[in-house]
């Protein structure tokens, strides 16, 4: 419920909610958001006024509001986020292993009907992304 809540009202003010986080029994709040460009402090303040506010509203008990980029090894969970960093080098982890691997990095390729290819070492290997346990970009230094 609080992450559809969060999401809807992001989307509203024109940020992606990439993560939420409850640490603590739910009193440390951590928001992760991005839209196209890049987060900056500007953005991460208004965001934190407008959640303060909504969360008050929506009576939901918290003790701290933390609200941050997601980094640039960000994760990667929903399909529209694999779409967005196609041709990204991306580490992933499976739930269930693949010819007995559950680790990979390569270049993300492709993602259609809940499949992702991803290119390692030269193969292409089709993942289902209801096998994904964690995704993230591997960040370009």
């Amino acid at each position: 419920m609080l992450e559809e809540l969060l999401e809807s009202t992001l989307e509203g003010l024109g940020y992606e909610l990439v993560e939420v986080e409850q640490l603590a029994r739910g009193k440390l709040l951590r928001v992760f958001v991005d839209k196209e460009g890049g987060i900056n402090v500007d953005d991460c303040v208004v965001i934190s006024n407008h959640l303060s506010r909504l969360l008050v509203v929506e009576n939901i008990d918290y003790g701290r509001l933390e609200v941050s980029s997601p980094g640039l090894d960000r994760s990667l969970r929903k399909e529209a986020d694999f779409l967005r960093f196609k041709g990204e080098t991306i580490k992933l982890k499976l739930r269930v292993p693949l010819q007995g691997q559950r680790n990979f990095t390569g270049v993300l390729r492709e993602v259609n009907d809940g499949i992702l290819k991803l290119e390692v070492e030269g193969r292409l290997l089709d993942l289902e992304l209801s096998n994904l346990g964690k995704a993230r970009l591997v960040p370009k230094l």
